[in-house]
């Protein structure tokens, strides 16, 4: 295979160019895309994705908007172990710390990022050298009514607090399966958010992640 040298012109021609990579080793596709396969993941946990938006001819990198925004299709990479089951939490989305009054869940940017999704699981057993962790087969996934009405109640429980000025009092433990954590590459970033008396305040950035337990619903319902 070679890679593509220009975004999928549909959703079929995305699964088509996904199918291409199941089987193959990420060093393998390393070697076709010319780039170095790091030694571990500590400084460069981003690359996997990084690659594989390569390998699919993804645009939208880090921007708000999904990875192929003109099929509204999001990527995610998922690293499970021997059993199939998820390895980690799925990062989705930076979350918004001001300026979010009137901001309801049809405009947010977890329902865009979640409306369609392209998962990649891969093995990620640790013992495994990166280069040689298999991709295993990708496959499309929109959530059902029920998945949705789960986010949608974990999203509006946190968003809440964040916009009673209760940012610093969440923690990671709240939310069924949408959670909410620091997300930032040191402990110094910070940014603005909402004070408890409604003044503004200097906080970490935080992300908005899928749970395990999310996601291994979904691996489990499709490869069942």
């Amino acid at each position: 295979m070679k890679l593509p040298d220009s975004p999928p012109a549909s959703v079929s021609e995305l699964q088509y160019r996904a199918a291409q990579l199941a089987g193959l080793t990420l060093g393998e596709l390393a070697d076709i895309a010319n780039i170095r396969v790091p030694k571990d993941f500590k400084r460069e946990k981003g690359w996997t994705g990084q690659l594989l938006e390569l390998a699919l001819g993804a645009q939208a990198g880090s921007k708000a908007q999904q990875d192929f925004p003109t099929l509204g299709v999001e990527l995610k990479t998922i690293p499970i172990d021997a059993t199939g089951n998820p390895l980690e939490t799925t990062y989705v989305c930076f979350a918004p710390l001001q300026e979010i009054a009137g901001l309801e869940w049809g405009q947010s940017n977890v329902k865009n990022k979640l409306n369609t999704v392209l998962w990649v699981p891969i093995d990620g057993r640790r013992a495994i050298p990166p280069g040689e962790r298999m991709i295993a087969t990708p496959f499309l996934w929109s959530p059902t009514g029920e998945q949705e009405q789960w986010l949608r109640q974990d999203w509006e429980e946190l968003m809440g607090m964040i916009a009673m000025g209760q940012i610093d009092s969440i923690t990671a433990r709240q939310g069924q399966y949408l959670q909410l954590r620091p997300k930032a590459a040191n402990g110094k970033a910070l940014t603005d958010a909402i004070g408890p008396q409604g003044q503004g305040v200097k906080t970490r950035p935080r992300g908005f992640y899928l749970r395990k337990e999310f996601t291994r619903k979904i691996l489990n319902d499709y490869f069942s």
